[in-house]
């Protein structure tokens, strides 16, 4: 059965569909010793594919990974950084490094904390990072001064950035401090680019600090997991992979490889 390429190369685990997409945009990707191009359907049983001139052999891609990490500060949630920042790939050890294909499922910014899941399964990471699925996380934020209850319902209903009303959200305060700032829990089902941070300065409270805790009931710390510290990584158990499939309703998607069958 043809396939679009990209969605070969992911579920082969060579990288994420966007990242393979950009593969093949800068034409280093080949379909019988013939440049490739985006959205090119392929039957991946009577085709050779390579990547940057060495075949790509399914039989040989790597077991499928699945990990939780909590990421530091100053550590970009990126594969390689051209201004040469440390990565998240950079904290994994370096039989996870070589040859895995593991990329972080979308993104924590340099400056925030927490919760992050590695992965080389491509196809999970683009039903993941689609805008049509929506995992919940949650945050525990550090914010200046003291948040109104208008402020804070304005956030739960939500608000207008560049035109667009993000999705509700769940707000909660955790403490007040002497010092005039204020821990929130924030449980938010959309991931728009910065979005914590810019709602925070458009209500004229901004971020001092955020850190993810959990990606839906993937926490970092649960009754059956320890606490992961500042920059340690876990594989993800049965039943919390099961979860993120849940999540997509992948169950007649045949393509996903998650492992163990899902039981109820």
């Amino acid at each position: 059965m043809d396939e679009r390429v990209q969605k070969v190369l992911s579920r082969w685990g060579i990288a994420a569909r966007r990242q393979v997409e950009q593969l093949i945009q800068q034409g280093r990707v080949e379909i019988d010793g013939r440049v490739a191009y985006l959205g090119q359907k392929v039957d991946p049983t009577a085709v050779q594919i390579s990547v940057d001139g060495a075949v790509v052999n399914p039989i040989a891609s790597p077991q499928r990974i699945y990990l939780l990490m909590n990421k530091p500060r100053n550590v970009v949630s990126t594969c390689d950084d051209p201004q040469k920042r440390q990565t998240v790939l950079d904290l994994l050890s370096p039989v996870l490094r070589q040859g895995q294909g593991i990329h972080p499922v979308g993104r924590l910014d340099e400056d925030s904390t927490g919760a992050l899941l590695l992965t080389n399964d491509g196809d999970l990471t683009f039903y993941l990072t689609h805008p049509r699925y929506h995992v919940p996380k949650t945050y525990q934020v550090w914010v200046e001064g003291y948040p109104s209850l208008f402020a804070l319902k304005q956030w739960q209903q939500g608000v207008l950035l560049e035109g667009k009303r993000t999705l509700p959200a769940d707000i909660s305060v955790l403490k007040s401090h002497p010092d005039r700032r204020t821990l929130l829990e924030i449980v938010l089902k959309e991931g728009r680019n910065r979005q914590i941070r810019r709602i925070a300065e458009q209500l004229g409270h901004p971020v001092q600090t955020l850190h993810r805790t959990a990606i839906g009931s993937i926490r970092l710390q649960s009754a059956s997991q320890s606490q992961l510290e500042n920059g340690d990584y876990r594989p993800l158990t049965s039943p919390e992979i099961c979860f993120l499939r849940s999540q997509i309703d992948l169950t007649s998607k045949k393509t996903l490889s998650v492992g163990e069958e899902c039981r109820a």
